[in-house]
């Protein structure tokens, strides 16, 4: 380069940073705490749309795994292109502002529950990892890939000159992050049980649209951009009214078509309903996409199958009068053991879920109810019991901690000697699917010395496999006709399975995918497909 050619280019870099300064005046103080505030918000508001995309996919693809990495890849992907786009368009597009952004942001969040239904319907026929994928990635990449070009906007604007592009870089970065941690606890802790998940986006959509607006105002007092204010509070108006008028459309009895919702919560461990059917006369306990309570409306009488087949427990053991029930549901298995005189405590992890039982159905509690998760409550029992009942299972998601080995070491230590453990779990009956039932078998069969194994339904191809397993040798006690029904449902289950389930090795979820995918379709014969979604 020649000596001639420096002058020019001093010149030039002159000028040009005379036009950056002209175009953005040193900021104040006060300006960096609003533009710091803005990172932190949409920090949360990226985390807490992540944790809530389970609740609004949740109920109709299940909570497993692959609903959980669906969500977490699309984030991760949205926010990368967000990060890469926002840093181009930071340098080279000076009429995009953050207003802007923060703007299509709030319409973004705020369509989801208009498109929750259709998108899922529409991607079912790829199945339960390519629906609950497209779905994750069609609801939540537009809204995710605008929060992530934030970041970059604020360092742009946040940054006085090269020195502190480091400093401003990392400071940014780190109070997004911060929002994030406050923003998961917030909506875990403490909102989820207190609004509803629709209620939430909405809000969310409107807190977006609060500081779009905010930022228009600083945008033309500080910046001097062509921001159109009463354009703006105009736009803001009217889509304040339009998303306030679709929480309000969503308050209230849900009713849908041949069902009614006579109570419905949401708590931190899912969305509990109970829906009648008047002209069934079936009264159904639902949690999220599942049903785990059923009884007739007029009689109070369980309809669920598998509980009669669970209910001959103490024909195993007609000395034993204790029990403990892991997963209360609607409570029938309490009443049935009654009639047995066998008091029984249950756990069951969600209040929602207890509050049901005892408010909606026929359950009467003969033992404390204790409510918290399974695997820890357990060890926290200073008892043993004759009989114990696993029933946390249904077609939906499965809490696969509480289907292992250890989780069966701990329920043993609490039988008495030769108590009986009776677990329910749900399969297919199908050729070459049958690994997840076997496997259960075989892990069951290191713990145990002896199991028999029942179903539900003998010629159904969706069962509940019933293993009744003990260290003592397991004989049914009464006359021949009232043990007919149930001995008419015993099958072989080998456990030819070189599977052992282990905390630290469970591809349950894997396994049972075209379990998950049979349940959904026998679910919305049963109730209805609109009741899965919000």
């Amino acid at each position: 380069m020649s000596k001639q050619s420096l002058p020019h280019q001093k010149r030039s870099s002159s000028k040009a940073s005379a036009a950056s300064a002209a175009a953005h005046p040193p900021l104040t103080r006060a300006d960096r705490v609003l533009f710091y505030i803005t990172a932190s918000i949409t920090g949360a508001t990226v985390m807490m749309i992540e944790l809530l995309g389970t609740r609004i996919i949740g109920p109709y693809y299940g909570v497993s795994m692959i609903v959980w990495s669906s969500l977490l890849s699309t984030a991760l992907l949205a926010l990368s292109i967000g990060y890469m786009l926002g840093g181009r368009l930071a340098d080279t597009a000076p009429w995009l502002r953050l207003s802007h952004i923060l703007l299509v942001t709030a319409i973004l969040i705020g369509v989801i529950p208009l498109i929750s239904k259709p998108v899922q319907l529409a991607s079912n026929v790829l199945g339960l990892r390519g629906g609950a994928l497209v779905s994750a990635f069609v609801l939540f990449t537009p809204c995710l890939l605008m929060l992530g070009m934030v970041g970059p906007y604020v360092i742009k604007i946040a940054t006085s000159g090269l020195e502190r592009v480091g400093r401003t870089a990392g400071t940014v970065y780190a109070i997004s992050t911060l929002g994030s941690v406050l923003g998961t606890l917030f909506l875990g802790f403490f909102l989820l049980p207190l609004a509803g998940t629709e209620q939430i986006v909405i809000a969310l959509s409107l807190l977006m649209l609060f500081m779009a607006l905010l930022l228009a105002l600083y945008e033309n007092r500080r910046l001097r951009a062509r921001n159109s204010i009463v354009g703006w509070g105009a736009t803001t108006g009217i889509l304040a009214l339009v998303l306030l008028f679709g929480v309000g459309a969503g308050v209230g009895e849900r009713n849908y078509s041949g069902s009614k919702v006579v109570f419905e919560q949401e708590t931190h461990y899912g969305w509990v309903r109970v829906v009648d059917q008047p002209d069934r006369g079936i009264r159904w306990l639902m949690s999220g996409g599942s049903t785990i309570g059923a009884e007739d409306i007029r009689t109070g009488a369980g309809l669920l199958g598998y509980q009669k087949v669970v209910g001959y427990l103490p024909r195993f053991n007609p000395a034993g009068d204790e029990a403990l029930l892991v997963g209360l549901g609607s409570g029938h298995l309490v009443n049935v053991y009654e009639q047995f005189g066998v008091r029984t405590d249950s756990i069951e992890i969600d209040p929602a879920v207890a509050y049901a039982a005892d408010r909606y159905f026929s359950f009467q509690p003969t033992g404390d109810v204790i409510v918290g998760d399974a695997r820890y409550q357990i060890k926290q029992l200073n008892k043993r019991y004759d009989f114990i009942i696993h029933d946390c299972f249904t077609g939906g998601a499965e809490p696969i901690h509480l289907l292992s080995l250890e989780m069966f070491q701990e329920l043993k230590a609490k039988l008495k000697p030769g108590g009986v453990l009776a677990l329910n779990f749900v399969g297919l009956t199908l050729e070459g699917e049958e690994a997840p039932v076997e496997a259960v078998a075989h892990t069951l069969d290191q713990v145990f010395e002896h199991r028999r194994t029942f179903v539900s339904s003998p010629e159904a191809t969706f069962n509940d496999f019933v293993f009744y397993v003990s260290d003592e040798p397991l004989e049914l006690q009464g006359s021949a006709d009232t043990l007919a029904w149930l001995t008419e449902r015993e099958v072989t289950i080998e456990g030819d399975s070189e599977l052992i389930i282990t905390d630290n090795f469970n591809p349950l979820e894997t396994l049972h995918i075209a379990k998950a995918e049979y349940y959904r379709d026998m679910l919305i014969e049963r109730v209805g497909e609109e009741i899965l979604f919000y």
